[in-house]
């Protein structure tokens, strides 16, 4: 069967999509999607909604292709100590399509850079045309990313740092509809995102590299401070995203029906809290990646609950 014009397009960049992890990169897109949109209580509007995704498309590509720029030293002894092939990228979902493409010399170091780059002008130009302020989430952002991968062999504190990045795509589409967001509001979503990302995210994916991170002498969570440690942050941490999720439904200006709060509740025992209360028993890599997983897929679900609610209200 013959592939149309764009679909060749499509498969042609598949490294520079690996480069920038968008199939979990999209995920996070959805988490920067719903913040705009509670914050709001409705919808934004057409051009918001599409300058919005074009900017938070561009934002999200060109900051996680930077993260294997930095880290291109670090990810080319990852891969060469791997014992399964680093192309199929095991079960984890931020190596779905080639894990490392960079450092496995799919693509050139200047490609990355210019795919960087590219990407990059298009997310200033977009959060300028929404809200020029929104300038300083996205550049604060490169250079907190920056500054997390150089210290891969320094220091645990690493993760505080991932845990900001995190909030920020969020925090910029909060601004780009309400210039001026309540304090309240802002300060919720801001530790929720923080804590999410820290138990969700950070410590359960360094502890399914644990092994591997030993050996390249990284000072990770659950390297420094051991698995017990880190599973017991990953699970307070959790605890405490679930709870601010909970606050920042009910602070929301959208005046959410008591179903919501249930499906809410649902959503977050699937998503984290069993997955968080499992790799804190077992301490284990594969329930800590399970948990990642499960985690991942916590802002399109937050998303499609938002948007079924407004459809149908």
């Amino acid at each position: 069967m013959k592939k149309g014009p764009f679909v060749k397009c499509f498969l042609d960049l598949k490294p520079f999509w690996a480069l920038s992890r968008t199939p979990h990169g999209i995920m996070d897109m959805a988490m920067a999607a719903f913040s705009a949109c509670i914050c709001l209580g409705a919808f934004p509007s057409l051009y918001i909604v599409l300058m919005g995704a074009i900017t938070i498309f561009a934002g999200y590509t060109a900051v996680y292709a930077l993260n294997d720029l930095v880290d291109l030293k670090e990810d080319t002894k990852r891969i060469a100590q791997r014992e399964y092939d680093p192309r199929t990228g095991g079960q984890d979902i931020d190596a779905a399509i080639i894990r490392h493409p960079l450092a496995q010399q799919v693509i050139t170091y200047r490609q990355g850079i210019f795919w960087t780059v590219f990407w990059g002008i298009i997310a200033l130009a977009g959060a300028y045309m929404l809200n020029p302020f929104c300038i300083w989430f996205f550049i604060a952002g490169c250079v907190l990313e920056a500054l997390y991968c150089s210290l891969f062999r320094i220091s645990p504190l690493r993760t505080v740092i991932n845990g900001v990045v995190k909030t920020l795509g969020p925090l910029a589409a909060v601004w780009a509809v309400n210039p001026h967001p309540s304090f309240i509001f802002t300060i919720t979503l801001f530790f929720m995102l923080f804590f999410w990302e820290i138990g969700g995210q950070n410590i359960p994916n360094d502890s399914a590299d644990v092994d591997e991170d030993k050996k390249l002498m990284a000072k990770t969570v659950p390297v420094i401070l051991g698995m017990d440690t880190a599973a017991f942050a990953s699970l307070a941490s959790i605890k405490g995203a679930s709870f601010l999720c909970f606050a920042l439904f009910y602070i929301s200006p959208a005046g959410f029906d008591p179903v919501i709060y249930f499906i809410l509740a649902s959503i977050e025992i699937y998503l984290l809290i069993i997955p968080a209360l499992n790799f804190y028993k077992t301490k284990t890599p594969e329930d800590a990646m399970k948990l990642f997983n499960k985690a991942s897929w916590l802002p399109p679900a937050l998303f499609t609950l938002f948007s079924a609610w407004a459809l149908i209200r």
